[in-house]
């Protein structure tokens, strides 16, 4: 699913400003998709322009006017014809993975150290989920944040179960260099 979709699927929740949408990526999409203002507002403009969106100014006080963003019914049509299709695989990109497939290269406190250093940031992931999941009202919303938290969870458990895989790797590549 691209941007402009997902764009569309957070405004059938309601209307919604371009920093709305950002939080909505960051709190509710963190584990499904990131997207940025680079590419949310580019999408958004575009979605408007085809008439997908609308969009209305609403004035502040010493500050610029809020653009808020509505979903049409062309728009909430087109979103239910692309959420109906067969999803594509998924892709998935680690910079983590692709550092911990030349482990073999690091000495062995340095993978010591990016492992500990992931469980710590997944543990973080979690605790934050387990009060965020609290607050979900939806069975869907539930759903999702448990999902979030159980693989996270799964990520830990692998990486404590197999970091010695990794780190012997590294020692006996640092004993062969010498």
């Amino acid at each position: 699913m691209d941007i402009r979709t997902l764009c569309l699927g957070i405004l059938t929740m309601g209307d919604a400003t371009g920093y709305e949408i950002k939080k909505t990526f960051e709190e509710r999409l963190d584990l499904i998709f990131q997207a940025s203002y680079g590419s949310i507002y580019p999408a958004l403009n575009k979605l408007t322009e085809e008439g997908l969106v609308s969009c209305r100014a609403q004035s502040q006080e010493k500050r610029p006017d809020k653009k808020i963003y509505s979903i049409t019914s062309a728009g909430r049509y087109l979103f239910f014809d692309e959420i109906m299709k067969k999803p594509a695989a998924d892709r998935f990109r680690s910079e983590y993975l692709a550092t911990l497939m030349f482990a073999h290269l690091l000495p062995a406190a340095a993978i010591s150290e990016l492992i500990d250093e992931r469980i710590a940031d997944r543990l973080q992931k979690i605790e934050s989920l387990m009060s965020d999941c609290d607050t979900r009202q939806t069975d869907r919303e539930q759903f999702l944040c448990n999902y979030g938290r159980t693989m996270y969870q799964a990520e830990i458990e692998y990486l404590q179960e197999n970091r010695h895989l990794l780190e012997a790797d590294a020692l006996l590549g640092s004993r062969a260099a010498e």
